[in-house]
């Protein structure tokens, strides 16, 4: 659906980037990276200890993603829509299925190149953090290193607000997005899940039961105490 493009030049630092890090064993869900920025102990209970709990907001977000995941494929003038799109990356080892992946003609360009952007869908409202666009850029890596293509912008639909909010993958976010995939591995490697810290986000967490943040700080603190005790 698109044409594929000669690639430049690249210099060492370029190459290295470019090197395929992951194997097919090595991939981790892309989903991840969201989980990784919200809070490390609820991404190694989800991808260390393979433990999940659903509240209403996580079941209204993964009922979005159930209708947006149909798959299949549409055309509507000149654009091309691809429903639950597999992707991967063997560069940032991560592997997912797209929302939906839009394919925009450019009639610009004599042969006419059909060029990918990503939607992502969320049952929320935009946020003030990266989560959501880390996320999305991600999938706009893979889509890059499996098509050969460069995709400067994709969108986050979130069923709150019923609107797109568009994303430009700059340096910034694409480094973000990185760094995040190289921390994601680093824990699930280390296969140890960090201890649990109550903040204001926790009480919204599906999580929280099995989390028992502010129940571990407490006799944590205990425990402290009675050390500090037994030293005086």
């Amino acid at each position: 659906m698109t044409e594929r493009r000669e690639s430049p030049q690249l210099t060492d630092s370029q190459s290295e980037k470019k090197y395929m890090n992951y194997t097919e064993d090595d991939l981790l869900p892309l989903s991840g990276l969201q989980h990784l920025l919200f809070c490390e102990r609820q991404c190694a209970l989800i991808h260390i200890e393979q433990v999940w709990a659903e509240n209403r907001l996580t079941a209204e977000g993964r009922i979005m993603h159930e209708r947006a995941h149909r798959e299949g494929r549409e055309s509507r003038g000149d654009v091309r829509i691809e429903y639950a799109m597999p992707l991967r990356s063997l560069r940032l080892g991560l592997i997912a299925k797209a929302d939906v992946v839009e394919f925009h003609r450019d009639t610009e360009c004599p042969n006419n190149i059909w060029q990918p952007f990503p939607v992502e869908y969320k049952r929320g409202k935009p946020k003030k953090d990266n989560y959501d666009k880390v996320q999305l850029c991600g999938q706009a890596m893979c889509l890059e290193e499996m098509m050969d293509v460069e995709i400067p912008a994709g969108a986050l639909f979130y069923g709150k607000t019923r609107r797109r909010e568009d994303v430009i993958f700059d340096s910034d976010l694409r480094q973000e997005t990185e760094d995040a995939a190289k921390k994601f591995h680093e824990l699930v490697e280390a296969g140890i899940t960090p201890k649990a810290v109550y903040m204001k986000k926790c009480d919204n967490c599906s999580m929280y039961d099995l989390c028992m943040p502010k129940t571990v700080e407490k006799a944590r603190s205990i425990n402290s105490y009675l050390v500090d005790a037994i030293s005086e």
